[in-house]
């Protein structure tokens, strides 16, 4: 059975603020995720970052270990957890960020973690931008 974990986080130190730190994350990532066939969508914004991961019990309960022993990331919170019919994503790690627009009207200044966990996923699925799209 497939899974969805939707999790949100303080992103700490240069997390998420470098083309360097993105790369990096995203390089790891991708390996990981490839490897435990995890699909995911990550979006950082305003020093806070919200993922949503997809795949099966064992391999989602690893990484959010990772997660909660990884030092980039502080005060860790699980949004969502369950049980899904398909895979919503593709990408091993796919990254996003909010437009402006976005950000204001669903946000209102509150922080990722205090989304609901159906904004969360209409953040991650519909609302916000591949990264490389954004100027």
């Amino acid at each position: 059975m497939l899974y969805r974990v939707i999790y949100a986080a303080e992103a700490l130190g240069a997390t998420g603020t470098s083309v360097l730190s993105l790369a990096q994350i995203l390089g790891v990532s991708e390996r990981n995720n490839a490897r435990d066939e995890i699909t995911s969508r990550m979006l950082i914004h305003a020093g806070q970052v919200l993922q949503a991961a997809e795949g099966q019990r064992g391999d989602l309960d690893r990484l959010q270990k990772r997660l909660m022993a990884d030092p980039r990331l502080g005060d860790l919170r699980i949004l969502s957890d369950r049980p899904i019919i398909s895979r919503s994503f593709t990408e091993t790690m796919g990254l996003r960020r909010l437009s402006r627009g976005v950000a204001d009207a669903v946000l209102a200044g509150r922080p990722l973690w205090e989304l609901s966990p159906s904004q969360a996923e209409a953040l991650l699925d519909d609302s916000s931008q591949p990264l490389s799209a954004v100027a």
